[in-house]
């Protein structure tokens, strides 16, 4: 059984490489290759990284990232206390030079070059158009040789002409991990990840890194475009997000769940990130379902 969305190199023989991943739960490590990646998740919950975004994810969830920019789909800490769940996701590897350098210079792929382009601050595929891809990547799953290729360009184009893409991160945005850096990052990611709904403090992440405080602040933020404590809070209010969409809890049980002493500051955080309180947010998720 292989594991999920983890870093799977392409044969130099190969345009591009598809998989059909199911695991008892997706590769936990915060990584980046120089591949592009195109995702999706059939079956699953957890949060999603990519760059420096941080929400839930469940199925349906399709992202295509560009090269070296950094993801990770974590599932919830339910997938991993062996209680038979499975995920499963469909994910298509390929490079900017799988067509020849020469062919995507041409006049008739600058829809697709812009993709691409564009494809550094990750873009999330949405609404109809998505269900259309992913109904082309499970007949690729069957598809050998150039029927395979034709069906990725398919996609490619679809995508290059469409408006149901949506930025996740925010212009600008420029990863600046190297090969040297992600151990040490991927150490942190999943300390973090582990721990965020304790009473996890910086002095603690910053001895796993072997760091002072000071000194970690300063590399955590160079390396995530956030503060420590942007980036908990961030982890905190997506999972309370998702435990605000389920009737079984009230908002007390949810802001202790997510980490937080008193409702007084899970409100004031909540506020800050989603620009609504959590009772409104409530209410217009039940009104929209």
């Amino acid at each position: 059984m292989k594991q999920a969305i983890r870093k799977l190199p392409i044969k130099a023989s190969k345009s591009y490489t598809i998989y059909d991943l199911v695991a008892p739960h997706f590769d936990p490590y915060w990584h980046f290759h120089q591949e592009y990646q195109l995702v999706v998740v059939l079956k699953g919950t957890g949060t999603r990284f990519v760059g420096d975004d941080i929400r839930h994810f469940e199925a349906g969830d399709m992202v295509l990232t560009g090269s070296n920019l950094p993801h990770v789909w974590r599932n919830d800490e339910v997938y991993f206390e062996n209680r038979g769940l499975t995920t499963r996701c469909v994910v298509i590897y390929f490079s900017l030079d799988f067509m020849g350098e020469t062919f995507l210079g041409k006049e008739e792929m600058e829809g697709i070059k812009d993709l691409l382009d564009r494809a550094h601050r990750g873009l999330e595929i949405k609404n109809d158009l998505r269900d259309t891809v992913q109904e082309i990547m499970l007949c690729m799953l069957e598809q050998q040789g150039f029927d395979g290729v034709l069906s990725l360009l398919n996609i490619l184009d679809l995508l290059s002409k469409t408006d149901d893409l949506v930025f996740i991160n925010k212009e600008g945005y420029i990863n600046t991990i190297t090969d040297s850096d992600s151990k040490r990052m991927q150490r942190i990611h999943a300390y973090i990840l582990d721990n965020f709904r304790g009473d996890i403090r910086l002095a603690d992440v910053a001895a796993l890194a072997n760091l002072s405080p000071t000194s970690f602040s300063r590399y955590f933020k160079s390396h995530t475009n956030k503060t420590f404590s942007d980036f908990v809070a961030e982890l905190r209010i997506s999972l309370a997000c998702k435990l605000i969409k389920k009737d079984d809890l009230s908002i007390l049980q949810i802001s202790h769940e997510c980490g937080y002493k008193t409702l007084s500051n899970f409100n004031k955080k909540f506020k800050g990130i989603m620009q609504t309180n959590p009772f409104k947010y409530r209410q217009k998720y039940r009104g929209m379902k």
